[in-house]
């Protein structure tokens, strides 16, 4: 059954449902205080949601990169359990892409699993050579203008390595 859900920008109201979804989503609560983190240290480009009634059902995050500045990370990503296997992600993903694209940000890096985010165009090579604390088969780029990835390395916002959590 699929079910009808608005994607859109958080908003002050949904925190309370954002914690509690990424709280029943993942394992700890590395993800819940790693949102908080970013939030409070001004590292939060957007936030998006998907909404069904007024129940939040998925959230996902694009953060700035401490280098190269002109990019972004996609964590997390969250759906609730219930919810899943219904394009919910895949819808919030291809609207922040979008939306990173009309504000010109140059790339997206994000770390997860290659053949689910392969089909949003993230490969292994857009990050070839580059040195990143979370380097591995998971961490992947995205280009998005012609610069792309440029430079050495890939630096989280402080609050990646502040929770504890490998993302």
């Amino acid at each position: 059954m699929v079910t009808d859900f608005l994607i859109r920008p958080d908003a002050d109201g949904d925190r309370a449902g954002i914690a509690s979804l990424l709280l029943a989503a993942f394992p700890t609560s590395s993800e819940a205080r790693l949102v908080e983190q970013l939030r409070k240290d001004g590292d939060i480009v957007f936030s998006l949601v998907a909404v069904e009634a007024s129940d939040v059902i998925g959230h996902a995050l694009f953060s700035r990169l401490r280098a190269p500045d002109s990019a972004l990370s996609l964590a997390p990503v969250a759906v609730a359990a219930s919810r899943r296997r219904r394009g919910i992600a895949a819808a919030m993903i291809e609207a922040g892409l979008e939306r990173a694209r009309a504000e010109c940000w140059a790339a997206v890096v994000v770390l997860g699993d290659p053949s689910y985010y392969r089909r949003f165009g993230f490969s292994r090579k857009a990050v070839r050579g580059m040195s990143c604390r979370y380097a591995g088969p998971g961490l992947m780029g995205l280009a998005l203008s012609g610069s792309g990835l440029d430079g050495p390395r890939i630096e989280h916002a402080s609050a990646f390595s502040s929770t504890g959590d490998s993302h």
